[in-house]
C-alpha cells in the first residue's frame, strides 16, 4: 500500500483511508496462508489452537464460535461476500452455520483461484454465470444473470454495495473477503501471468513484465472499489456510525508468474507469504471510524487476526468467549492506550515445507524451521527493535531468551494436529 511505502502501485483511497483512521505498524495475519488465517480471524484463536491451521481437508467444528455468530445473536445483519475458503470442501451451508445471514462468493479455496469461475454461490445455491440462466432472488431482491466471463472481484464489489443498501437502516457486519491480489494459478502455469485482470489501467503502458502490470491493476482496481464503498457509506449518511477495516490475510506472493521483489512488496522485512518471517505474517491493518477513530493517527501496538473477534464483541457491548487467544483492541482504536491490554507472546504454526513455528515476545522473536521431523530443533532469535529485517540471528547470545521461548511455546498449542482428513464438521 501507498501509505505503507509503496512507490510504484496506486492505491490513493487506501491511503486515504489511513489518512482519515489510524495506521498499524506491527499488525499480524492469523497465519501465512489463507484458511488458517481466516479460521483465525473467525474465531480469535491463533493457529496453536484454531481448528483450520492448514490449507487442508479440515473444517471448522459447530463449538466453534465465529465473530458472525456473537454479533448475529446481539442483532447484527451479517454477511460475507468473496471467498470463504475456511476448509476444504466445505458444504454449501457453511456460513450460514457459522453465524452468516448472507454469503455470496467461492466457498472453496481453489475454486477461488479462478476469476472467470463458470459458477459461484449465493447463500446454498449455485449462481451460473451464464446469460440464460437466473440465480434464485435472494429475500425479494431482483434475480441476476451474469455472463460467462464476468470478473468475480467486479461482482463482489457490486454485491457489497446492495448488501449496505438493503441493511441501512439496522445494525450490520459486511466480512468482505475479495481474492485480488491473489494468483490464478492455473492460469500461470498455461501461459506465465496468473494475474488475471480485465485489464491493465494506469500499468497499461509500463515496460514491465504481464503479470507485475496485472498484479498492480488488481489492487488498483480494489482501491478503486474501496473508494465506492466508502463513498456508499457516505451517501446513505452511516459512515459516522460505521467502522472499517482493511487488512490481508498473509504475506505478498511469489505465484502467478510474480517476483515480489518487483515492487519491494516486502519493504524492510524478510520472507513472503509461506515464511514465518515477518514478510510473510506481518501485514497492513488500517481502521476507520469518523468521529471515533482520531485521523491520521498511527500506533505501534502490537497486535493479530485473533484480536478482531473481541475488539468487534466490545465495539458492539457484548463479551466475547472465554477462552479465545485475542485481546480486544478497541481502547488503541479510540485513543485510549494507557487501558489497552497487551499480549505476552504470540504465536503460529505452518505445517507445509517441514513446517515451522514463530512466537513473537516483546521486541524477541523466535522462528523454528522443519518443526514437523524435528519439534526440538534450534530456534533462530531476533531482535526486532534492531533488526526489523531479522537478518541476524542472535540466539547463542542470549540463552535465556530461548529458555523463556522454549518454555513457552511447551504450552502454545494443543497436541491434536494434524488432525485426520474430514469433510463433515464434529
Amino acid at each position: 500500500m501507498g501509505c505503507y511505502g509503496q512507490k510504484e502501485i496506486k492505491t490513493p483511497n487506501i491511503d486515504r483511508l489511513a489518512d482519515e483512521g489510524m495506521l498499524f505498524t506491527q499488525h499480524y495475519a492469523g497465519s501465512t496462508v489463507c484458511a488458517p488465517s481466516r479460521c483465525s480471524l473467525m474465531t480469535g484463536l491463533n493457529t496453536g489452537h484454531c481448528t483450520v491451521r492448514a490449507n487442508a481437508r479440515i473444517l471448522m467444528k459447530n463449538s466453534d464460535v465465529t465473530v458472525a455468530e456473537i454479533l448475529k445473536d446481539a442483532g447484527y445483519t451479517t454477511a460475507i461476500i468473496g471467498k470463504w475458503g475456511v476448509g476444504h470442501p466445505p458444504p454449501p451451508g457453511d456460513p450460514a452455520r457459522n453465524g452468516f445471514d448472507y454469503f455470496f462468493g467461492y466457498l472453496d479455496m481453489h475454486h477461488a483461484h479462478n476469476y472467470y469461475p463458470e459458477f459461484l454461490w449465493r447463500n446454498n445455491k449455485k449462481v451460473a454465470l451464464l446469460s440464460n440462466e437466473l440465480a434464485e432472488p435472494h429475500r425479494g431482491e431482483k434475480c441476476w444473470s451474469f455472463r460467462q466471463g464476468t470478473y468475480s472481484h467486479d461482482l463482489f464489489a457490486r454485491d457489497a454495495l446492495e448488501f449496505i443498501d438493503r441493511n441501512k437502516e439496522v445494525p450490520f457486519f459486511l466480512y468482505l473477503a475479495f481474492t485480488i491480489p491473489h494468483a490464478n494459478n492455473e492460469g500461470g502455469r498455461r501461459t506465465g501471468n496468473g494475474m488475471e485482470v480485465p485489464d491493465y489501467g494506469i500499468y497499461k503502458e509500463k515496460s514491465w513484465p504481464d503479470p507485475e502490470k496485472g498484479k498492480a491493476a488488481m489492487i488498483t482496481r480494489m482501491d478503486r472499489d474501496i473508494a465506492a464503498l466508502l463513498q456508499k457509506l457516505k451517501d446513505l449518511g452511516i459512515d459516522r456510525q460505521t467502522i472499517v477495516m482493511f487488512s490481508s490475510d498473509n504475506g505478498p506472493h511469489e505465484e502467478g508468474g510474480t517476483d515480489p521483489t518487483f515492487f519491494n512488496s516486502s519493504g524492510p522485512l524478510r520472507g513472503i507469504k509461506r515464511d514465518l518471517y515477518e514478510g510473510g505474517i506481518r501485514v497492513p491493518l488500517i481502521a476507520r471510524w469518523p468521529g471515533r477513530i482520531a485521523p491520521g493517527s498511527v500506533t505501534t501496538h502490537i497486535c493479530a487476526f485473533w484480536d478482531f473477534l473481541p475488539t468487534a464483541a466490545e465495539l458492539a457491548g457484548l463479551e466475547p468467549p472465554e477462552n479465545i487467544d485475542g485481546i480486544s483492541i478497541a481502547a488503541t482504536l479510540l485513543g485510549k492506550p494507557k487501558k489497552q491490554k497487551r499480549h505476552e507472546t504470540l504465536y503460529w504454526e505452518f505445517h507445509e515445507r517441514g513446517g515451522k513455528q514463530a512466537l513473537r515476545m516483546g521486541k524477541w522473536k523466535a522462528v523454528r524451521l522443519n518443526w514437523r521431523k524435528n519439534p526440538d530443533g534450534p530456534l533462530e532469535l531476533y531482535n526486532l527493535e534492531k533488526d526489523l529485517g531479522e537478518n541476524f540471528n542472535v540466539a547463542g547470545k542470549h540463552p535465556d531468551v530461548i529458555a523463556a521461548i522454549e518454555a513457552c511455546l511447551k504450552t502454545a498449542r494443543t497436541d491434536d494436529w494434524p488432525l485426520k482428513s474430514r469433510s463433515t464438521r464434529k
